[in-house]
Formats: C-alpha cells, structure tokens, sequence
C-alpha cells in the first residue's frame, strides 16, 4: 500500500488519474470555518484554510451490488442533523481518548519520543473534537465513520500506523490454536444446528472489539474467550432475529458466490468468520474475504488475512483445498477503516463480484453493518451481523448491552426463486 499527501496543482498536473483515488485527511485539513467573516488581527493579517488529501495508488469504485448506486449513503446517522446522537459521540470519542494514548505508547516501547508523540495525538484529537462542537459542518458530513477516521488519521500522522498490533498477533495466535477445536464441535452437530451454532459464532466473535470501551475492559482482564463471548450474546429473540429466514434459504439451491467483509482479527476471523465461510465453501459456493488495506483500530488486514487463512488451511484441508482451487479468495477491500464505505471499494473487488456472479453479500460488526450500510439496499441476499457494544446506541435501537443485529435481506425476485426451489425440494422428499 502507498499513500502519500499530494498538492492540488500536482494533482492537476498528473495523469493517468484513473489509475488512483484521493480522499480527505481529516488530521491535515483545517475544515470549513465560520462563513462569518472573523475580525482580522492586525498582527496577522492572513488567514489560510487547508485541505489535505490522500492519495491512493489503486481505484476505488461503487460496489456493482447496490441496488443503486446514486441513491447510497453509506452512514446510517448523519450527526449535523441529529443534535442528541451528535453530543453522545462527540463526547464519546472524547471519553476514550487515554486508552487510545495509552495503546498508542506502550504499541513502541522502545520509542523514547512514543508518550511525547502521543500526547501531540491526543491534543491535536481533542483539539478537533472541540472544533466539531461549534461548527458541526467543518468538514461537511460529519458522521461516526467521520470521527473514527480523524482518529486514525491522527494516529497516522504523529507516527502510530498500527497501535494495535502486537495485541492482534497475540490474538491471532490464540484463535488459530481453538479452530480445529471449534470446527470438531461444529462437525458432531446435526445440519439445523450447526447452522445456528454458526451464526452464533459468527457474532459471538464480533464481540472482541477493542474499539468498543465496555469491551476492552472485559478484554483486558485476559481471561474473556470465546466461551465468554458466546454466553454476552442476547438471548433470542434477537434486536432483529432473521435467523429463520436464513436458515430456510440454505435449505435451498447453494449460492454461486459469497463475498464476506470481515472485521476483527482474532477470535472474530478465526473462529466466527472462517467457520462460516467452510461451510459455504462446502456447499459449493465461492468465497471472497476482503479485508482492510491498512490497519484500523483491531481490524484484520489484508496482508494479515492472508497469512491467517494460509495458516487455517494448514488445520482445515477443507480450507487449504478451497484456498488452492481458487474457490477461497482473500482480497484487499481498498479501505482503511473501521466501516465500509461501498461507494468506494477496489476496482479489483468489484470485478471479481461481477465475474463470479456474487449472489450474497455478508457485513460483519457494528462499523460495517450499523454505523454504515444498515438501511443499504442490495441487488442480492446480504447478511448484517453485529453485536451492539454500546449502552447508548443499543438503547437507541431498542434494545440493551449486546444486543444482536441479524439482518438478512433477498429481493423480492430472488426470495420467489428461493420458495420455489424449497417447495420442491421438500416435495421430492
């Protein structure tokens, strides 16, 4: 991956720009101010605003399975015109600012300038925090995938690309070490319920979110697993509970291909994402992992995936198969957040769900299916799946601390084929 802060004049000056993509550095840019013109000094007499962008050396473009492209919005909430969940986030943000300072130090321990560094990261954060109480508009949308990004950004420029790390070896490890176990149990259940068990996993594994405050907490004791997870989750009904739904379509013709944005490293990959992802592949449907290009928060990366699924593959011959046949790909999602914004994903990812057909999309995490794309509609079946790790939001959504969002969604076109193919199933049984 290569980005790098270009000017406007070089940007105008170069070609081949479809080859590339830019997007706004919210640590770089001043935002818009006031559009009251503010009393000038006269000891400075110049006022200079500053957009800064990054630029990124592949193209990112719509993904090809939005239902329409000009009507998508990736945010679920926009914070300038919700004052209420504006003050909670802001504040919000504010609140976990420490232990992100303090991830940040101790993630370069041999770095004497590291707590110096860190504290220019937290003054400069808080800084625009502040900002963003009195002018909303600074920055024009102003969103939680907004806030989430100025914090990386902010990271990024005071030299902290990855803060966490270590923490995600030391997890990716430990989850690789539980996976045969995991996929033995999956194996002694009957076809219904390991189709429950796997959704389960699936969100049961979302639960390690460091970025979540009341998570880390737990998480920080050392001695939360995946059992642990498992027992967090609400019991069903759940917040929304399209788990029979779904069930029923995998009574039916298999899917031609899934692609499946993934969140977390660790537990959540290892045990929730690739055990669900084994069983589409045995079905025989195609599987595509895209993940993160660059680090955010304890998000997977792309090049961490890789070496990730080439280690389960060593476990699982059923994955190692899948992975040398072709039928599992691990491709770079073109994004460097904690949501995903589909307007904006890469061109290779987006042709390879054209030439494979891809027929199911699945979102996975608060980021990726609830702070973004929860209300996103789709040419084809998607799954959103997300524990709601955060008192305020689940009592917003009507529901309570982890809560379970299992959203599963066909066109109407596709539900009909589906009913039909069921129906005859059953009949010449």
């Amino acid at each position: 991956m290569s980005s790098r802060y270009v000017s406007v004049s070089h940007r105008l000056s170069c070609q081949d720009t479809e080859k590339y993509s830019w997007g706004e550095n919210y640590a770089g840019s001043s935002g818009l101010q006031s559009p009251i013109p503010a009393q000038i000094s006269q000891h400075n007499s110049t006022m200079i605003d500053q957009l800064e962008m990054d630029r990124f050396d592949w193209q990112l473009v719509y993904c090809p399975l939005l239902e329409d492209p000009a009507k998508y919005l990736a945010d679920t909430v926009d914070l300038t015109q919700d004052a209420e969940a504006r003050t909670y986030w802001l504040q919000c943000f504010q609140d976990a600012i420490d232990k992100f300072v303090e991830v940040a130090v101790c993630s370069q321990p041999h770095k004497e300038d590291a707590p110096s560094r860190a504290n220019q990261f937290k003054e400069k954060y808080l800084c625009r925090l502040q900002h963003l109480h009195e002018h909303p508009f600074a920055y024009g949308s102003l969103t939680v995938r907004s806030l989430l990004d100025m914090r990386e950004h902010c990271l990024i420029e005071f030299d902290f690309p990855d803060p966490y790390f270590q923490q995600k070896r030391l997890e990716n490890e430990a989850a690789l070490g539980r996976l045969r176990e995991r996929l033995d149990q999956l194996d002694s259940l009957g076809w219904r319920e390991r189709q429950e068990a796997l959704v389960e996993g699936l969100l049961a594994g979302n639960v390690f979110d460091w970025g979540a405050k009341e998570v880390a907490l737990l998480l920080d004791g050392g001695t939360f697993g995946f059992a642990e997870a498992m027992g967090k989750l609400q019991a069903r009904p759940w917040l929304r509970d399209d788990l029979e739904p779904w069930v029923q379509r995998l009574r039916g013709e298999p899917h031609r291909c899934a692609a499946i944005f993934v969140d977390n490293s660790g537990m959540d990959v290892v045990l929730g994402v690739l055990p669900f992802a084994r069983e589409l592949l045995q079905r025989g449907t195609k599987v595509l992992l895209c993940a993160n290009t660059r680090p955010a928060l304890n998000d997977v990366t792309f090049q961490e995936l890789q070496i990730l699924v080439q280690r389960a593959s060593a476990i699982c011959p059923r994955i190692g198969d899948a992975l040398g046949r072709g039928q599992l790909l691990v491709l770079d999602s073109g994004q460097s957040s904690p949501c995903l914004d589909l307007s904006r994903i890469n061109l290779e990812v987006a042709q390879k769900m054209h030439q494979l057909q891809t027929d199911l999309l699945v979102l996975e995490g608060m980021g990726r299916a609830v702070h973004t794309n929860l209300e996103a509609r789709f040419s084809c079946e998607s799954i959103k799946a997300a524990v709601i790790k955060n008192h305020w939001l689940a009592q917003r959504l009507g529901g309570a601390m982890f809560s379970v969002v299992f959203k599963y969604e066909a066109p109407e076109r596709w539900t009909q084929e589906a009913n039909r193919t069921v129906d005859s199933t059953a009949q010449s049984h």
